[in-house]
């Protein structure tokens, strides 16, 4: 019973969606050692990478509908970890934020990436089992509050960057769960007013930093740009992305930017930069459509989903992936202001990585048992 078990697992895994994501991660630790060969990022990014590996199996293996019937203690418990961050003494400083958490034994990791899945779960829990045709005002608003406590949290580190990633999961949930076309118009319409009211409230006290408000200038107005200023990260990503040309510079005849330090986190933020700049315009749309058989794989999981829920869970995670995709790809070519959104699966950290395995490891839960009642 127990052999046959197991190749039903075998049988039934998603073997495609695994291997593009493995092929991604390796992809990424190749242009981490292109962006900084002396240093040990790479080897970091291998040694996570097995341990998400792990991760993604055992995920899979459990069954999702009970993960999700425990949505509100994993929601709490992620809950609980955001407020570490923030109590003096446990919370670490990196570039400004105090975004990690440091824990004997575990070590140092960023919880905000982690509880994305948590909060996912307990918004599918909750609009899965609804009956209704259409959302009414009181489901919008509970959804908003669940998505409200953790990014609350996460801008008090601050970290607006990795804020921002938490709206799409909500925006694609409530758009799946037939949330009225109303609703939608007044959203975008208040979103446009409340935005530039929100930007200059900010400003005025103090909230929007100098520094941030030069990364928006330097996107609205490029030409007056310092280069030497906050305009620097665009300006110099736009140098080392229009450097690969083609087909990337060749080796050691053509200098890079990120090895002479002249790109800032170039194994992080701005490995999209680096690869372009190593694999030119041929490895970057090779990058785009892995990505894009990947988020294909993860919407033909979600059809075939048993349940509303599994649908929901799906669905989300591919929505954030991709809103990452775009928010950083947009920052590297200097569409977007720098906010620090890492690239799925490309940019170096363990935490970073693992979230996004232990995601996929849920989308493949949800595929495995789509014959199930």
């Amino acid at each position: 019973m127990v052999a046959v078990f197991e190749k039903r697992n075998l049988r039934d895994f998603d073997w495609l969606t695994a291997i593009l994501a493995v092929s991604i991660v390796f992809f990424g630790v190749w242009q981490i050692y292109n962006a900084q060969p002396t240093e040990n990022y790479w080897s970091k990014q291998i040694n996570g990478f097995f341990i998400a590996l792990v991760a993604l199996a055992v995920i899979s293996m459990i069954d999702y509908r009970r993960v999700i019937d425990a949505a509100p203690v994993f929601y709490i418990f992620g809950l609980v970890l955001l407020a570490l961050v923030l109590v003096p003494g446990l919370g670490v400083k990196v570039n400004g934020q105090t975004a990690w958490l440091k824990i004997p034994i575990i070590g140092q990791f960023q919880p905000s990436e982690f509880v994305k899945i948590p909060t996912i779960l307990m918004l599918a829990k909750y609009f899965g089992a609804r009956k209704a045709s259409s959302l009414r005002l009181k489901e919008i608003l509970i959804g908003g509050l669940i998505l409200a406590a953790p990014v609350g949290l996460i801008m008090l580190e601050p970290d607006a960057g990795q804020a921002m990633t938490y709206f799409p999961i909500l925006a694609v949930i409530l758009f799946l769960s037939a949330v009225k076309v109303r609703y939608i118009v007044l959203t975008i319409a208040a979103g446009l007013i409340l935005m530039p009211l929100a930007y200059h409230v900010g400003v005025q006290t103090g909230k929007i930093k100098n520094y941030q408000q030069e990364r928006i200038n330097v996107i609205l107005d490029p030409e007056n740009a310092d280069p030497k200023g906050y305009g620097y990260h665009t300006v110099q990503s736009m140098i080392t992305v229009g450097k690969g040309g083609v087909s990337g510079i060749k080796g050691d005849t053509e200098t890079s930017q990120a090895k002479l330090k002249f790109l800032p986190e170039p194994h992080t933020d701005f490995i999209f930069a680096v690869t372009a700049e190593n694999t030119g315009f041929i490895g970057c749309i090779s990058l785009l459509l892995a990505y894009a058989l990947l988020l294909s794989r993860l919407v033909a999981g979600a059809r075939q989903a048993p349940d509303r829920a599994g649908m929901l869970v799906i669905m989300a995670i591919a929505g954030g992936m991709t809103f990452q995709i775009f928010m950083n790809v947009g920052m590297v070519l200097g569409f977007l202001p720098v906010i620090g959104v890492p690239l799925p699966l490309m940019s170096a950290g363990l935490s970073a990585v693992l979230s996004t395995f232990i995601a996929i490891g849920f989308v493949i839960s949800v595929k495995m048992r789509r014959f199930v009642n």
